[in-house]
């Protein structure tokens, strides 16, 4: 499932989380590719003191864990640290596939859900969309500055050439406690009727056995 929501960044956490990226340097993307990834990969990455990046990717990553909609679609499990990362004119990323295993020893992680959360106003550059291979063809994405698409990391999926202004996002990856994707849809569809359920009519019979069956099922799939 590809999903995309809005407003995971406010105005003004988009405004400090800019003026961070200021303090330190951005350096050849190939720095953090995969080995194959380094032949398509044209960005930069964002480096800077220790302090300004914790504060930098805990900004993202408060705001990931606050946010009810993205906890029911991710279930996560482990998050990656927070990347970020510049196109400027004439800067991709080709076609590629996100490493399946990230980090190392005690940090190692399956990536099982891709983020890329848009910093940029969208007016501000030319090109830049995230377009992702799917079943149903190549569909792409540019969102609004604070907004963010997540998708399964099993996909093919590249940055088209930025041909004017600058494309900065901030990405991760999540490992998931419900390793199948579809299993994930399940619990997140029945999720959100239970939720409208409680909403329109309170708590009831309906309701409850909603609750045994996502309960039961989160039982059955989950993964630690």
């Amino acid at each position: 499932m590809i999903l995309c929501i809005d407003g995971v960044l406010d105005s003004a956490e988009l405004t400090e989380l800019h003026q961070l990226l200021q303090q330190g340097q951005f350096l050849d993307g190939k720095l953090t590719a995969g080995t194959y990834a380094k032949v398509v990969k044209e960005n930069e990455q964002w480096q800077s003191e220790a302090a300004a990046k914790q504060q930098a990717q805990t900004l993202v990553l408060t705001a990931l864990q606050r946010h009810p909609l993205f906890q029911s679609v991710a279930q996560p499990r482990s998050i990656c640290p927070i990347l970020f990362s510049r196109y400027q004119s004439g800067m991709s990323y080709g076609v590629h596939m996100d490493n399946a295993l990230m980090g190392e020893g005690a940090t190692l992680m399956r990536t099982d859900i891709s983020l890329t959360l848009f910093l940029s106003d969208p007016a501000t550059y030319t090109g830049g969309e995230l377009a992702i291979d799917t079943s149903l063809g190549e569909q792409t994405f540019k969102l609004a500055a604070g907004s963010m698409v997540m998708y399964p990391s099993t996909f093919l999926h590249h940055v088209t050439p930025v041909t004017e202004g600058v494309r900065l996002a901030a990405v991760t990856w999540v490992q998931s406690l419900i390793r199948n994707p579809s299993e994930r849809e399940i619990l997140f569809e029945l999720d959100t009727v239970r939720q409208a359920l409680f909403e329109k009519y309170g708590k009831t019979v309906e309701f409850d056995l909603l609750c045994k069956l996502h309960g039961n099922l989160l039982r059955k799939w989950v993964e630690f």
